[in-house]
């Protein structure tokens, strides 16, 4: 198996996350829930796949949301002791920062954040450096920043940059141009609820030539490009530990993957094992996988392709 080290610029969300870790499952309202464990690390789409991908040697980027008075120093030194360059991010002292506080029980994660707070307020995000994504070998962008993200889309497609996204519309220019596109079961249930997922995975094939993957927890992974049958893997079936970052981190497996040039089974393979990988720590942030036990869980997936289901 070829593995390449390679520069990557990953444009998106950064939190600053307290995780509570539940002793037993999320309880039902007016109930009581014992934490058994608390940890606060660097989290998000952006910050899970860079810790991710700085484990397995690749030199890491970062820009997104701008640092807050309760962020920055956490944030940076946690990332940069793990090698991951945050030259990229700006400071904004006005501001606490982009944060979220999460509890976790068994199977679940429930997230409770400022979000809505960011978004209402003035722009707080740092633009696509054209020289970043022109130093890159892999790009990965969030679709968060809307007409910025889509920037730092037409830029990798002008400098000829592959890059790997997430969670956008089959007929936006960031999936139009996407190397792969990753499409959790989250934002199919809230975005297209009454759409079966193979008729949706034509609509989006037919809007890009690049691979499509329909996540969906532990469930089937669905995934195709262009007039090809549909491929499926089925995840590794665990008692997690913890499912957060699961979705972000496969993202980073897809990003690893799209770097060493392999082909659409084993970038979705791989990229499953990866998030598998994940669920088995909490934090995973503080003991990320290795790409040995990656590779070996990855390698025990069963995977097989509809030929008889044409996009």
């Amino acid at each position: 198996m070829k593995v390449t080290k390679a520069d990557v610029y990953l444009y998106g969300m950064i939190v600053y996350s307290t995780l509570h870790r539940l002793a037993g499952e999320y309880p039902d309202a007016d109930g009581y829930g014992e934490i058994e464990d608390t940890q606060i690390v660097p989290g998000g789409e952006t910050g899970n796949s860079a810790i991710v991908l700085a484990k397995w040697g690749h030199r890491v980027k970062v820009a997104g949301p701008f640092l807050g008075r309760k962020t920055r120093e956490g944030v940076v030194t946690f990332l940069s002791s793990r090698g991951i360059d945050c030259s990229g991010l700006h400071h904004d002292e006005s501001f606490d920062g982009v944060r979220d506080l999460v509890l976790i029980g068994g199977a679940t994660r429930t997230v409770f954040g400022w979000f809505g707070a960011f978004y209402a307020g003035p722009k707080r995000w740092t633009l696509p450096e054209r020289n970043d994504i022109a130093s890159a070998s892999v790009v990965g962008i969030d679709p968060y920043f809307r007409e910025d993200s889509e920037a730092a889309a037409r830029m990798c497609c002008e400098l000829g940059k592959p890059y790997v996204t997430i969670d956008c519309a089959p007929d936006s220019a960031l999936h139009r141009g996407a190397a792969v596109t990753v499409i959790s079961g989250e934002f199919i249930r809230n975005q297209f609820p009454a759409t079966e997922r193979e008729a949706l995975l034509r609509v989006y094939t037919a809007n890009s030539d690049g691979l499509v993957i329909f996540t969906s927890g532990a469930n089937e992974i669905l995934f195709a490009r262009g007039g090809g049958g549909i491929g499926r893997v089925l995840p590794c079936r665990i008692v997690p530990k913890s499912t957060l970052g699961a979705g972000d981190t496969f993202r980073g497996g897809v990003i690893h993957a799209v770097a060493c040039g392999w082909g659409d089974e084993q970038i979705v393979r791989f990229a499953s094992a990866t998030a598998t990988s994940v669920c088995r720590r909490f934090p995973f942030a503080i003991d990320p996988p290795g790409l040995e036990e990656v590779a070996k869980l990855g390698a025990t997936l069963e995977a097989k392709t509809d030929r008889k289901n044409q996009i």
